[in-house]
Formats: C-alpha cells, structure tokens, sequence
C-alpha cells in the first residue's frame, strides 16, 4: 500500500490530487456516497453489478445459488466461474450479479422518519413503516435527487481493487455483462482513480453455521433446507412444520409469514443481548434453543424424495437441551451474513484469527469486522479507500448519509484526519474492549453521541478555514430518535413497546450523548 502524508496536525487524504472517485455498490450507501462526493465536484463513478439501483431493498424474483454448507469463512473469489462453457444465460447472470435477500413481505424495521437522506425527504404521506417497493424507490429517487443516475455503469462487478506501493492512483478492474441476441458477452477493462469508496454492503455471502449432521440433511434433501437469502415468499410453507434458526429481522417476518399461513414454526436460537424480536414473535411461533445436530434416519429409504412426495425429512433434530424435534418438513437458516470484499485481494485473509489481524488486513476469519477502520469509514494505511455502511444496528440511510458527508469533505482536502498514529491507537483501544459476540461495528457510545463527535471534528477544521460547517442530522430526526430510544429503554422481553412516549428533550446536548454508554442507548437496523 502506498502511503500518505502525514503532519502534526493531522493527515490529509488529499491536497487536490484526487480528482475521481470510484464508487462500489448503487444501493443507499453508494447513492448517497456518490451524490456528496458530486457536489464536493469530484468525478464520480459508480458500479453496480445488478441492473437497478436500490441494493438490498430489491425484490427480485429469481434466488441466489445455495452457498456451500457450512459457510464459515469468507469465500476465495471465483472470477472465471462466468467462463465455464456450458453456462445457460439465467446461470450466467446469477453468476455476475446475484439477487440480494429481499423477499415480498419486507418492510422497513426502523421508521422512515429517521431512515432518510438529507438529500431528500420522503413523500409526503409515506407512513413511518413502508414496503421493500416504496423504499427502492426512495432510494433511486434520491440518485436522481443528487444527479447521478447517468454516473452508474450498471451490470458492471468490479473484480480487483489495488494500490501498488509508491503509485497515487487506485487501479479498479471491472467486467461488464452485456446479454444479446440470446447470448453474452463479457468486457473487462482497468480504471484508475485518486480515490475509492466501497458502498458494497452486508447482505451477499450467507453464513451458515457448522452444525453436525446439517451438510447431509442439505445434500440428502436439497429442497427442504435453505439459507434465507433464497425464501421470498411463504407459499411453499404453508400448513407444514418449520424449523427457523436464527433470531434476526429477517427470522421474525418469515416466522410471522409462515405462521399467518397455518404453518408451524419452531425457531431455535441462542441467547443474545442483541434480540429485540421476542415481543413481536408469534405466540404460537416455538422458540427452542440451539440446534446441535442433525440426525438422518439412515432405516429410511435412501431413494425417498422428500421433495417430491411429500411428508417430513426422515430424520431428528438434537437441541442444546437434549429435547429431540422431528417431523420437521422444512429447515430456514436465517443467521446472518459473512462480510467481504472480495476485490480487495490480499486485505482480505479468511485464515488469519481476528486476534491475529495486522495492522492492514480488512477482514478476518470471523466474517463479520472489518479492521483498521478510522470511525468505521477511512482505511487507516491509506484513507483513499473509504467504506460507508459498515456500521450495524444504527438508523442506516441516515446514518450513511451522514458518513458520506464527512467522507467527502475528507477527501476535498477541507477536513484533516488525525495523524496515521492516533488513528491507529483508538483502533486498538476499540479492538481491546471487544469481547466475542459482540457486534464491534456498533457505534461504541451511541449514534447520537458518534454523530456529534464528528461534528465537533469535521467543522472545526471547516469553520477555522472560513467554510460552512455541515449540519448533521436535524432536529426532527433527533425528535424521531429519542422517541424510539425512549420506548426501547421500557422494552421488556415478551411485552409490547409502549406506544406513547413523551420525549421533554429531543436533542440533546453534546456533553451528554457522550456520557450514554453502551447499555443505555439505543441501536437499529434495517436486516433482512
């Protein structure tokens, strides 16, 4: 990696050296990226591997291929795959651009009030908890708000992201499927940039736990068990016996479809400090603890196919408890995702321990933290790659929009890091507080106090060099917030959330968000 300057008085990404900018991803994270990066007068362009813009909130008809069971670690990327002759052009275009997880009945779990893009209000009307249709739309609507639908190269992945030591410029490599006439064809060419964002977001690589005997039931009835990036609908459930493991967003709306359709639910989980969902399951929906072994009743007929002719998968599933379920027609995955960039080559290394990660690796073993962030947005060896949407259980777009701003200030060269060393001690600070299980991209103090921690940053640099300071989230949003943190703090497992909630102090004073700690707060997020 090459590096950058450093001084006393802090780091600078740029003294007008970048002059574009590459953009990955043309959901919320890459639209709001792109748009302020715009109006900072950068060159910008976006790549979205799909055809349309709205990233995880479009519904796509077509599924993903299953991953591999289990699904552990980040996955070495395949670029050639596409190559392979024989490929039907449904199989291509899978291959190239995957559907996302969005299903028919997702809608948005945190409200609209305070899901939203300073670029653009929500229309008028739009109720606080809205369809995946309606918040595409917003989001491409916000791409043309900010003018740069025509910046988008779409069915464009981009494969390789590098830096070689001593160059100024950022190398991106891209193939771009072009379909016609019944066949494809793929274009490969290689940009350079002065600065890259990845705005590729969470939601690609399922994560399916190592869970004995789980691989086989997979193998021996493929079309009973499945990751929930592939479920879309409840139809096929209906009436029938599902085991659901996880206990995430996307784990209570298809436990709350399938239950809607008469089917029987249990859902096997863990125990998490993090699992706000227990109120709004169900009472018919069984929670039982965690799967630990799934048996095939090897007496059962090995040619009996369960898909075809109905009736449960012959076999038992072992809880943590000992208790045994069977008559199981159906098994959903729903735990969560692997994080990766699998562009980014030799920063991603799914061998190395999260405790073993150096100072420049990206991604580890465990899939999920992304390393030597500087306030989960600047590489801290090189801040001209830059990530926004890495942070979890947060008001997401909002929150994202905001992280754009301050990234492209950054990069205008109108705002200063601090110097490479200090960034590289409060991430090892943040590292050494990390206990497994946690999330380590929560905000560490809360939204709130993270949002005006960099403003107080950001526009002392910017009113010291006589610019206008950036506003940060407004007063409704910090009316809409307390509000719903208010009524989360009263949250009870197995209770509703009280629905009036009156709120004397809407935005609250700097000095105070900083004192909240970790417990007191509240965090979002938009999962599917």
């Amino acid at each position: 990696m090459g590096s950058i300057p450093c001084h006393n008085n802090g780091t600078h990404v740029s003294n007008g050296t970048v002059k574009n900018v590459a953009v990955i991803g043309a959901g919320i994270s890459g639209v709001v990226s792109a748009a302020h990066l715009a109006r900072e007068g950068f060159e910008v362009t976006v790549f979205e591997r799909t055809g349309v813009i709205g990233g995880v909130w479009y519904y796509d008809t077509r599924v993903d291929r299953d991953p591999p069971f289990p699904n552990t670690i980040p996955p070495d990327p395949n670029w050639t795959e596409i190559e392979t002759q024989g490929l039907s052009l449904e199989d291509v275009a899978l291959i190239h651009g995957p559907p996302g997880p969005c299903y028919a009945g997702l809608r948005n779990n945190v409200p609209t009030s305070i899901l939203r893009s300073s670029l653009l209000p929500w229309p008028e009307g739009t109720d606080e908890f809205t369809d995946q249709g309606d918040v595409r739309q917003y989001v491409e609507d916000v791409a043309r708000a900010g003018g740069i639908i025509e910046k988008i190269h779409f069915y464009t992945r981009v494969e390789s992201v590098s830096k070689p030591v001593g160059a100024r410029q950022w190398s991106v490599e891209t193939s771009q499927l072009e379909l016609a006439d019944g066949t494809h064809s793929i274009r490969r060419e290689t940009s350079t940039f002065g600065a890259v964002v990845v705005a590729s977001g969470h939601y690609h690589i399922p994560f399916v736990p190592d869970v004995p005997g789980l691989a086989t039931w997979k193998e021996r009835f493929p079309g009973r068990v499945m990751h929930s990036k592939k479920y879309r609908t409840p139809a096929a459930f209906k009436g029938k016996t599902v085991l659901l493991i996880g206990a995430g967003s996307s784990a209570l709306d298809i436990a709350k479809e399938i239950d809607e359709l008469g089917g029987k639910v249990y859902q096997s989980m863990r125990e998490s400090k993090y699992d706000l969902t227990a109120s709004k399951i169900p009472k018919s929906v069984e929670r039982v603890p965690m799967a630990v072994e799934f048996v095939v009743d090897e007496a059962a007929d090995r040619d009996f196919e369960t898909d075809l002719r109905g009736g449960a998968i012959p076999g038992t599933v072992v809880l943590e408890d000992g208790r045994v379920l069977e008559g199981i027609d159906h098994v959903v995955v729903s735990t969560g995702y692997i994080t990766s960039y699998p562009f980014l080559g030799h920063l991603e290394q799914p061998s190395v321990p999260w405790e073993e990660a150096d100072d420049k690796v990206l991604i580890t073993s465990d899939g999920h933290m992304t390393h030597n962030l500087h306030k989960d947005i600047f590489y801290i060896p090189d801040p001209s790659l830059s990530f926004i949407g890495v942070s979890h259980l947060v008001s997401t777009f909002s929150l994202f929009d905001f992280q754009a701003q301050v990234m492209a200030k950054v990069f205008s060269g109108k705002v200063r890091l601090p110097p490479e060393s200090v960034m590289k001690q409060e991430h090892k600070a943040r590292k050494a507080r990390f206990q497994p299980g946690d999330r380590f991209h929560t905000i560490p103090s809360g939204e709130q106090s993270y949002i005006y921690e960099l403003l107080d940053w950001v526009n002392k640099d910017l009113t010291d060099s006589g610019l206008e300071p950036i506003e940060g989230l407004d007063k409704q949003w910090h009316v809409s917030y307390e509000v719903l943190k208010a009524k989360m703090k009263v949250y009870q497992p197995g209770k509703p959330l009280e629905p009036d909630v009156i709120v004397e102090d809407p935005v609250p004073s700097a000095d105070r968000l900083k004192s909240e700690t970790m417990e007191g707060d509240t965090r979002l997020e938009v999962e599917v």
